[in-house]
């Protein structure tokens, strides 16, 4: 059963409220003697590039932030939680969310000021696919990495322990329609649908046409799994060591060996928003990038985290789901174990943060591939639209944070396909399975 969506911190007991405070007391103290946060709150030396006052002031304090339980959530969880959204002049409400369907409603009709949220929906949504069409903004990248495909218990038992042994046995166990192998994802448009195509097609798996593929909620895939409702998903963490801790799967490929370093969430919001509060925009990146900073840190920083967001008003789940991946700590449930180098990155001196505009156009070369896109769109002008490079740029150069020299990045995929974004229409012709 899916837990309702809760406003935070408004709806915690006074104990719960008491325990987060005292938390939150020990974080600060915690930043301070990092030497990334002065005991007054500020960055030493950065006083000045605070935009609290005059025509850079925030239009509007209080920003409502939707967020999903999952790990990647962390940086807006923590600008919140230590205090870095008052250092600009904001005060950010994470509230919590129960499908990524809900966040693309509350962010469209303006309940939500902006949300922790998938790549591909914020795309979707700007071009009227998956929900109804509204100009969009991605603001800043959250993370990179740090997602993983399941497969359950049952599967590798048969020997589907990785893409090839899934490819073996679909071939040998041709079921009935109705019985088809399911695999669950977290929303059509999104980074785990994608991921999921991707590594099936890559495998020789047509996702279309040899599988049914279904949409889940994050924290409700362990559950359905449980209960034999799909035979594998593609989820953020902690979801895939969860199911390992449980028993019921294990981790066939991570994300980062699907594409390393690639794009995750984005903080997105509304073209209309970032027309009517830009400067609210810019302080709520600069305190995000802030919390990034920290969590990237030590090793003590992502400890903390994984506590504080454990709790049930945000993840909720035990600190030991969440506090192994965050450190490249991996296990695959059969008895594999290695230290990823390529873990979940919140900050990487400042690299998982740009928007840069190859990385949305991706998303949109795969809408293509797989039909939910008849045409080719203007796949450059559509992510010069939608990502917000000039406001990133200031946010980003008012606190220090590394700029790279181009908008466009280029990457190595699983299957040694090069995407740099030269020329999309190609590119996303090229593939030998698509719908």
């Amino acid at each position: 059963m899916s837990q309702q969506p809760t406003s935070l911190p408004l709806d915690r007991t006074e104990s719960t409220a008491r325990r987060i405070d005292l938390g939150r007391r020990s974080l600060i103290q915690a930043a301070a003697a990092t030497g990334l946060v002065a005991t007054s709150g500020l960055i030493p030396g950065l006083q000045a590039a605070v935009y609290a006052a005059g025509s850079d002031k925030p239009e509007k304090e209080e920003v409502r932030i939707g967020f999903i339980p999952l790990t990647d959530c962390a940086s807006v969880v923590m600008a919140s939680v230590l205090g870095f959204d008052k250092k600009y002049g904001v005060k950010i409400i994470p509230t919590k969310e129960a499908s990524w369907a809900g966040v693309r409603d509350k962010l469209v009709n303006g309940e939500l000021d902006m949300a922790h949220v998938l790549y591909g929906l914020v795309y979707g949504v700007h071009l009227g696919v998956g929900g109804a069409k509204k100009d969009m903004a991605v603001l800043m990248t959250l993370n990179n990495n740090g997602q993983a495909i399941t497969l359950s218990k049952k599967l590798a038992d048969k020997g589907a322990v990785d893409g090839a042994g899934l490819a073996k046995l679909m071939a040998a166990d041709k079921r009935p329609e109705a019985e088809t192998h399911t695999f669950a994802q977290t929303f059509p448009t999104g980074t785990h649908a994608m991921w999921l195509n991707y590594w099936m097609a890559a495998n020789g798996i047509n996702p279309i046409k040899d599988a049914k593929v279904i949409t889940v909620p994050p924290p409700q895939m362990v559950a359905n799994m449980r209960v034999g409702n799909m035979d594998g998903f593609c989820v953020g963490e902690p979801w895939n060591h969860r199911a390992i801790m449980d028993g019921i799967g294990i981790t066939a490929i991570t994300t980062q060996d699907i594409w390393k370093d690639h794009p995750e969430k984005v903080l997105g919001t509304t073209g209309e928003f970032v027309k009517k509060y830009p400067n609210t925009a810019r302080a709520v990146m600069m305190a995000i990038l802030e919390a990034g900073r920290w969590i990237d840190a030590s090793l003590q920083n992502k400890l903390k985290m994984a506590e504080t967001i454990a709790d049930k008003s945000f993840v909720n789940t035990s600190v030991e789901a969440i506090n192994q991946r965050i450190l490249g700590r991996y296990q695959n449930g059969l008895g594999k174990t290695w230290d990823d180098a390529n873990h979940m990155k919140f900050f990487n001196d400042g690299a998982a943060n740009f928007p840069y505009l190859s990385d949305g156009m991706w998303f949109l070369t795969q809408h293509k591939r797989w039909g939910l896109l008849k045409d080719h769109p203007d796949y450059l002008a559509v992510a010069r639209q939608i990502n917000q490079i000039d406001l990133y740029k200031q946010a980003a150069s008012a606190i220090k944070v590394n700029l790279p020299k181009d908008v466009m990045r280029s990457s190595k995929l699983m299957d040694g396909v090069i995407w740099d974004g030269k020329d999309p229409a190609r590119y996303a012709d090229s593939f030998k399975l698509k719908a």
